[in-house]
């Protein structure tokens, strides 16, 4: 049996078959997140139906999406104004009423952890944080390797941990919040005030030799590493992986590393920091773990 994975992320929607080991037939699609909820799902039973359902082979569908995900019934509880229209949406319904398949719907973050867990960086771990950095700052928690989802779906929400309280205003409920400085999102915004044209993370660090990028560069990391001090002093976890794009560069990983473990307490110092391992692939290959796990279609 096969496995349809569908990621639904921030630019693109990226699609494979899942065959209990690896992807296959992996595509990438653009779309406009701001058409909505409904034009969302349009697309992907369109790119379902396009292909990568392989008939009776096909025994599921997983579903990995941004937006805070009640997973019991597959539906949306919350996404904010990027997709107007998807809180309340129940992804699970609309296409296993299309499909006539067991469907599986899980946070990104959440799906990408579990790839991690089973497949990645986090192989060799029973208990460790996810964290992804990218528009926001995304978290999941992974405990004996199952993750810990909360009492209403919702833990691992990072982003949310206020560190700057002199910034929060009434109101706005993420000011003065982890993501508002330690996504890549901020580093941006803080750059383009010294070079517009600096306008990605990418880009940033192509440019560490300027002092000034650097510089700016530097204080962005100590963001990062703030927020990881408090969660390694909070979970004593074995593990840290780092994901996002921006957690390619080298000199980032070492920088946060180095930073993190001269400043927590010395009895929290076996914690390692790991650089995710499965790339932009991590979401589709948890969300089709998932899938495959909870249709029983194998010994998981």
């Amino acid at each position: 049996m096969r496995t349809a994975a569908i990621d639904i992320g921030g630019t693109m929607i990226k699609s494979g078959v899942w065959d209990g080991t690896r992807l296959e037939q992996i595509k990438e699609y653009p779309t406009d997140l701001s058409l909505g909820g409904a034009s969302l799902m349009r697309q992907v039973k369109e790119i379902l139906h396009s292909g990568l359902l392989c008939g009776d082979e096909t025994g599921a569908i997983g579903i990995s999406t941004a937006g805070q995900v009640d997973a019991g019934r597959g539906s949306i509880l919350y996404a904010n104004d990027n997709i107007p229209g998807y809180t309340g949406t129940n992804v699970k319904k609309i296409l296993e009423e299309e499909f006539s398949i067991p469907v599986t719907v899980e946070n990104d973050v959440n799906a990408a952890a579990m790839g991690e867990a089973r497949f990645g960086a986090g192989a060799g771990f029973r208990d460790f944080l996810c964290l992804t950095y990218g528009t926001g700052v995304g978290g999941a928690v992974i405990l004996g390797k199952e993750l810990y989802r909360g009492s209403s779906y919702s833990a691992g929400e990072f982003g949310g941990m206020i560190v700057h309280p002199e910034d929060r205003k009434e109101g706005e409920p993420f000011s003065g919040c982890y993501e508002k400085y330690a996504s890549v999102t901020a580093l941006v915004q803080r750059l383009s005030k010294v070079e517009p044209s600096v306008n990605s993370g990418k880009k940033a660090f192509a440019q560490l030799n300027d002092p000034r990028i650097k510089d700016i560069i530097d204080t962005w990391i100590d963001e990062i590493v703030y927020g990881l001090i408090s969660l390694i002093h909070i979970f004593n976890p074995e593990c840290l992986i780092l994901g996002g794009g921006v957690m390619e560069q080298a000199y980032l990983v070492r920088e946060v590393e180095k930073r993190v473990k001269s400043q927590i307490m010395e009895s929290y110092a076996k914690t390692v920091i790991r650089k995710a391992g499965l790339g932009n692939r991590a979401g589709m290959t948890g969300a089709a773990w998932l899938a495959e796990k909870k249709a029983g279609l194998r010994q998981v």
